[in-house]
This record gives structure tokens, C-alpha cells and sequence, in this order.
């Protein structure tokens, strides 16, 4: 077993949290009873903001990145779990309270861990990711609230070039759903048309200051942007709708106003992927399983080293990614 190994390691310089390459030994890694070979990591708006140093992630330094990991068991002091087993391992406070998944090796607990389903690859699992794995969660809250399942009409994805957003728009057009992107990048409606999508509105128009109650329009929606946009997203949802929030690519505020909520019974279902219970997270992969097509998860998947992964950090933070990015650790 490889003895030292580069892992993306946050530390403090100069009271800043700063990101570069380190060697380190498995004797390195947290007392922790899994001992997991990582094959390959993602690249999601957090590890952006983590590794760029831009938003403050990590709460203890020195900090591994990375908020998700695939791999297989070498070792294991836990019942639940053996070498030869392939998991997958999303949130639970990686690169936050945990060291993370960019690092050959990663040792973890327990609980953190996803038995990877049968249908994928360990590279497939992270082409998916936290980011794939929250527009799972997103689309079996909008079922279980029901409206989206009970009323005809188009159901909107923002940010839907993104990661969480790609993912989204294949997993409810699969599913039967007419379903709206918002983005501000023209270029990407064809590639947003192959995975689904049957109507396209500029982020712009969403981004605006707008009125408390607007035209009806969405049965449903999945937010990955947060603020202004948000608040326009509930304006126009359909009485008794339901809009999931996920994502603050667009600001943490929330600048709105009851009336949809009160007027309308529009509901807001906030969506955490960090700490979702495992009932949730086996459930959101059985709908990847049962709904996401393979091959447009290819095609929405482009595979980039370890190395390059501060440099990607700002491209995503820019909105210049598209679609998923698997990094690959071996």
C-alpha cells in the first residue's frame, strides 16, 4: 500500500485559509474506522468556495478538500463494512469538520458511508456526486409534496446548467415532467434540450426585482440560486405548489415577501444534502438508479486530474462550468 500520497490540503497562512498540494502518510489521516482507497472525487460550488479560499468551508485546519469521495474498503474495524466493498461517501461535513476526498487515501466513519448501487461505476458515482445526489433529493420532495405529480404544467430547474441543475432536468424529464431551465448561457440550450428540457427562461429575467404576486406559471421548481431569484420563483408558482431550495449560487438573502405563501399556499422545502438521514440518501440513489439515463450522464461528465482541481475552483465559482466534472485521484 502506498505509504505517502498528495492530498489537496487546506491550511492556515498568515490567519487565511489557503489550499495547496501536500504529500502525506496513511499515519496522517483521522483515527477513523474505514479505511477507504479513493478512486475519484467531484468537483461541486462548495470545494470552489473551499479551495479558493473565497468562502470560508473549513472549520478546523489543517483541512483535506473535497465534499465527496468514491472508492473501495482496504481496511475496516466497523461490522457494517469490509474490504472489497465500493461506497460512496457525500457531505457529513467533508472538507467542513472531516477531511475529505481530494487524497488518495481517506480514512472515515461508518455512518458516512453509501453502499455504491450496483448500476454504477465508482467514476459514474462521483459524475453524480453531492451535486446529482441533491437533485435526487429535490425531485422526491417535489413528488411527495404531490402537485407536481397532480397537475399538468412545466416544472423549472434555475441554475440548470450547473451540476445539481443538469441533474435535475434529466431526472424529472425521465420521469414524465415538462420541464423549464433558467440560464443566462444561450449556448447551453442544446445541451440542456438533449437532457430533457422542453423550454428555456433567461436567468436574468428571474434575477430581477419583481412583484410580490406574479403570473402563475410553475407547478413546481428545483432552486439551486437562492436570493432575488428564488423570491421570483415562488411569485410565480401555481396555488398549492412547491418550490425546493438548495443553493446560494446567487446570495444567502431571501428579499421577499409572505404573500405566496399566504395568498397562494405555496410552500418553500428547504433541501440539506450535508446531514440528510440515510433513509433519504438510500432513497435519492435508488431514484438516480431507477431514472438517470447512463448515457446522459456521460455525456454531461468531463473526467480532469487532481491537479487541476485549483485551478477549476474558479472557474465554477465563475459559472463556467458545465454539467458535472469528476476528478480523478488514482
Amino acid at each position: 500500500m502506498t505509504q505517502s500520497f498528495q492530498a489537496l490540503m487546506i491550511e492556515d497562512v498568515d490567519g487565511k485559509p489557503r489550499a495547496g498540494f501536500k504529500p502525506i502518510a496513511l499515519s496522517d489521516l483521522p483515527d477513523n474506522d474505514v479505511l477507504v482507497e479513493v478512486a475519484y472525487s467531484s468537483l461541486n460550488y462548495k470545494d470552489g468556495l473551499a479551495v479558493s479560499g473565497k468562502g470560508r468551508i473549513a472549520r478546523r485546519l489543517p483541512m483535506v478538500a473535497g465534499i465527496d469521495l468514491a472508492g473501495t474498503v482496504v481496511e475496516s474495524r466497523s461490522p457494517d463494512w469490509k474490504p472489497g466493498d465500493q461506497v460512496v461517501v457525500n457531505g457529513w461535513g467533508m472538507s467542513e469538520t472531516e477531511w475529505g476526498g481530494y487524497a488518495r487515501y481517506q480514512r472515515v466513519k461508518p455512518h458516512m458511508l453509501t453502499r455504491l448501487p450496483a448500476k454504477f461505476s465508482l467514476r459514474q458515482a462521483m459524475a453524480i456526486g453531492t451535486a446529482g445526489y441533491t437533485a435526487a433529493l429535490c425531485v422526491n420532495a417535489l413528488e411527495d409534496w404531490g402537485t407536481i405529480r397532480e397537475r399538468e404544467g412545466e416544472v423549472l430547474v434555475t441554475g440548470a446548467a450547473g451540476g445539481v441543475g443538469s441533474v435535475a432536468v434529466a431526472l424529472l424529464a425521465s420521469r414524465g415532467y415538462r420541464v423549464t431551465a433558467s440560464t443566462g448561457r444561450k449556448e447551453t440550450h442544446e445541451y440542456l434540450a438533449s437532457l430533457g428540457a422542453k423550454g428555456f427562461v433567461d436567468r436574468g429575467t428571474l434575477a430581477e426585482k419583481g412583484s410580490m404576486l406574479q403570473k402563475e406559471r410553475w407547478v413546481g421548481a428545483v432552486d439551486t440560486v437562492g436570493s432575488t431569484t428564488l423570491v421570483n420563483v415562488l411569485a410565480q408558482t401555481v396555488y398549492g405548489g412547491a418550490v425546493t431550495a438548495c443553493g446560494l449560487a446567487g446570495g444567502a438573502d431571501l428579499p421577499g415577501s409572505v404573500m405566496p405563501h399566504i395568498l397562494r399556499a405555496v410552500t418553500l422545502i428547504g433541501v440539506d444534502s450535508v446531514m440528510a438521514p440515510h433513509a433519504k440518501r438510500d432513497r435519492a440513489w435508488a431514484t438516480l438508479a431507477e431514472s438517470l439515463d447512463l448515457a446522459l450522464l456521460d455525456s454531461m461528465t468531463t473526467v480532469e486530474p487532481l491537479s487541476r482541481v485549483p485551478e477549476l475552483a474558479g472557474e465554477i465559482l465563475a459559472g463556467r462550468i458545465r454539467g458535472r466534472v469528476v476528478i480523478e485521484i488514482t
